[in-house]
């Protein structure tokens, strides 16, 4: 017996003995234990990149795992509750590394309260993305929403990063960087990028001084980038996380040994990529069932508007990045056969970039660049909690939050299973408009 698997048994004998000792003493059913509920009979993979595990049981008390193993290792203490999860499949909720989330309200932006946060957790827990890092746009309401996250949760988790840094002084850049501190942000975002060359990089100077003060801070400075050559000055200076893919030429060995000597996390977000020229048309998911059960009707007419499908066409980003597409792509697979750390993320929150449903497009295009379905299930797990530091989060693991997605089918046979979605667990609870039933 490993000492992890007699760690999560001696965790569970105080509950059990003191169950046992009730029915000795009057010989009826044991109490109810409040807040603990067992998950049994599904395959469970954990995340941490071993074997999934056939006739699971997973014990949650108050939102937090307790014990996890098969049925053979682990007991479900008398007197909790006991959901039966047979012929399912149960995997770490999803975490997005790059998300944004409050401001957008159907097309429009202007519209960052708690309520419309709340509402876009929700959507993304839906999908069954139960963690997102917002970077950028974030304020004090979103880290209201951060430290309220217990056991009584039924939406998606946030971490923010305040304010985004594309331009300015370095001493203007301070004051930014003064302000998301406060909030207090949990990491910091910066932009160094030209916009396809529609506006002026923020100067090297700034960038350096953004990356002081988040050393001196302790937070991590997470980077908007599009040029390799960007990449690899951000890297030097210091950037903790890659936050897209570099999409101006291949990398190379210097980009690529950089990232591991750093050890940074590279996040594709190739739905992005996507999203800025997919409109020029009608989008082929329109029609997909597992889209439209949560779209806006008004939102897809006003995508679908000739004149705005025009407009799109003939915009220099669709046109831009369609062309650098590809390069994404071929980035995406050799950042992975390199060894570097790829973190699952999408930049979705902005207009049209639908949160929830984008993540599962994202992990199809990840697989269409090449990565296995293992490979994109870590990145979008364990690897993306690792790489921003997120606690409690990204594996089912005795004492991470008990957040998790029940599928009816496997996605470590196949990717596009993640749709086959029964229902979201977040902190032990359902959330709601998730289940199948």
């Amino acid at each position: 017996m490993s000492i992890l698997t007699r760690k999560k048994r001696f965790l569970l004998i105080p509950v059990a003995f003191a169950a046992l000792a009730t029915v000795a003493g009057c010989g009826s059913e044991p109490p109810p234990l409040p807040g603990v509920t067992a998950f049994t009979g599904a395959t469970l993979w954990d995340g941490t990149g071993g074997t999934a595990v056939e006739n699971a049981v997973m014990v949650v008390d108050h939102g937090r795992i307790t014990a996890v193993g098969s049925a053979d290792e682990v007991e479900v203490p008398p007197g909790a509750a006991v959901e039966d999860l047979a012929g399912k499949t149960v995997i770490p909720g999803l975490i997005n590394a790059h998300a944004h989330a409050g401001d957008v309200m159907g097309l429009e932006t202007g519209h960052y309260t708690r309520e419309n946060l709340i509402r876009q957790l929700g959507l993304y827990a839906r999908y069954g993305v139960t963690s997102i890092a917002s970077l950028g746009g974030d304020g004090p309401e979103a880290a209201q929403l951060r430290d309220e996250q217990d056991d009584g949760l039924d939406r998606a988790r946030i971490w923010i990063a305040g304010e985004v840094i594309s331009s300015g002084t370095p001493e203007e850049a301070a004051e930014s960087v003064a302000r998301s501190l406060a909030l207090p942000a949990d990491f910091l975002k910066m932009r160094v990028d030209t916009n396809l060359g529609a506006n002026e990089r923020v100067s090297s100077e700034t960038i350096e001084k953004v990356m002081e003060l988040g050393r001196e801070a302790g937070k991590m400075v997470t980077t908007h980038i599009f040029y390799l050559d960007d990449a690899k000055e951000v890297l030097r200076l210091g950037s903790g996380l890659i936050a897209h893919s570099v999409r101006d030429q291949p990398v190379d060995e210097e980009f690529l040994e950089l990232m591991k000597e750093k050890d940074v996390c590279y996040v594709p977000t190739l739905v992005r990529e996507i999203s800025t020229y997919v409109y020029a048309g009608v989008p082929e998911f329109f029609d997909d069932p597992f889209f439209l059960k949560d779209a806006d009707p008004a939102v897809l007419e006003a995508l679908k508007d000739p004149e705005r499908m025009e407009r799109v066409a003939n915009s220099r980003s669709a046109q831009g990045y369609r062309e650098h597409y590809p390069i994404a792509m071929a980035n995406t697979k050799a950042v992975a056969d390199a060894g570097v750390t790829i973190a699952f993320g999408t930049d979705t929150g902005p207009p049209a970039r639908f949160q929830g449903y984008f993540e599962h497009i994202e992990a199809g295009e990840m697989a269409e660049a090449g990565l296995s379905a293992e490979q994109i299930l870590i990145s979008a797990t364990r690897d993306a909690a690792a790489c921003l530091a997120l606690d409690g989060v990204g594996t089912l693991t005795a004492g991470n939050w008990a957040d998790f997605v029940v599928l009816n089918a496997s996605p470590l046979e196949d990717i596009a299973n993640l749709r086959s979605i029964d229902r979201v667990v977040v902190a032990g609870n359902t959330v709601p408009g998730s289940s199948a039933e």
